[in-house]
């Protein structure tokens, strides 16, 4: 692509050593020489595929005034909730609004940002200046409390709408990034080649510049899935998400509020959903720091 281009224009085209490294290898392949990152892939994937899957086999469980507190049984793996619910099943299917939410919000965000990263930094001039003054309005927004605003005047039972509102307002860091290396991209000959073709400006920047750039964008969406994740989770334990349904953030809320910390009884009600968070944003973080050592040369070669 790239490399035709500048062929075609005549000028000079650097070897890109670092992506025939890595894919004739295969991404895949290089993940499963990384101990971290395959364990980490592991993590993420059998967590992802459980939750999704959980929701179609595992039957929601039905509340038990009997049952109540109940201590981890034969029966109840993981014992009972303050409801007589067995805690198993809800942390089984309650991962499936966390995951969307957070994938959801981190797509909206990388899309958002390499969108308005990108041509900021290709057209400069009045455009740039237009962008940069936005992404400063935004990152000046106490997310929190813009949330909370917004919860009270709107529902929030959605996910799409969680989603839509996480990655509408966590976008500036990222695009800034994108920016800065867009920036440097432009002046390489492969992009100079394009313009002397005349392929039009969307084709330059987002078939020309922004594939070069796929291995950064990647390793920031997965840091943009564990952050947003870590948003929900706050906004349901502070109360300003509707506790409608079932997930790990409402267990962790429900706990909170019923005071499960002080009965010896609920210790799994509280530390069930905790743990599901803490091994997905694991698997997350060990994925992303073995995919960044694969696809970025400098750190490949120390």
């Amino acid at each position: 692509m790239s490399a035709a281009s500048a062929e075609t224009a005549g000028l000079p085209v650097e070897p890109v050593t670092a992506k025939r490294s890595y894919r004739g290898g295969g991404l895949l392949t290089q993940l499963t020489r990384s101990p971290s990152g395959f364990a980490g892939l592991i993590l993420v994937v059998v967590i992802v595929g459980v939750s999704l899957i959980a929701p179609i086999f595992v039957e929601a469980p039905s509340a038990d005034v009997n049952l109540i507190w109940t201590p981890p049984s034969s029966a109840h793996l993981l014992g009972t909730n303050g409801s007589g619910e067995d805690i198993l099943k809800l942390v089984l299917r309650g991962g499936t609004t966390v995951i969307f939410v957070g994938f959801g919000a981190a797509a909206l965000t990388t899309a958002i940002a390499i969108v308005m990263g990108s041509l900021a930094a290709y057209f400069r001039g009045r455009f740039d200046a237009i962008a940069l003054q936005i992404t400063d309005i935004v990152m000046t927004i106490p997310t929190i409390v813009l949330l909370a605003v917004l919860g009270a005047f709107f529902q929030l039972n959605s996910p799409v709408a969680l989603a839509a509102l996480l990655g509408a307002f966590t976008w500036p860091v990222l695009m800034r990034s994108i920016r800065a290396q867009v920036l440097s991209l432009k002046e390489r000959e492969f992009v100079e080649a394009a313009r002397l073709l005349d392929l039009g400006t969307m084709r330059v920047v987002f078939v020309e510049i922004v594939p070069n750039m796929a291995s950064y964008i990647l390793i920031n969406f997965i840091i943009a899935i564990t952050n947003a994740i870590y948003a929900l989770v706050g906004l349901y334990l502070l109360g300003l998400a509707p506790m409608a349904g079932s997930n790990w953030a409402i267990m962790i809320n429900d706990a909170w509020t019923s005071g499960a910390m002080f009965n010896p009884n609920a210790m799994s009600y509280i530390f069930s959903p905790v743990a599901a968070i803490i091994l997905l944003q694991l698997g997350l973080i060990m994925l992303s720091r073995s995919l960044e050592e694969i696809l970025n040369p400098r750190l490949r070669d120390r």
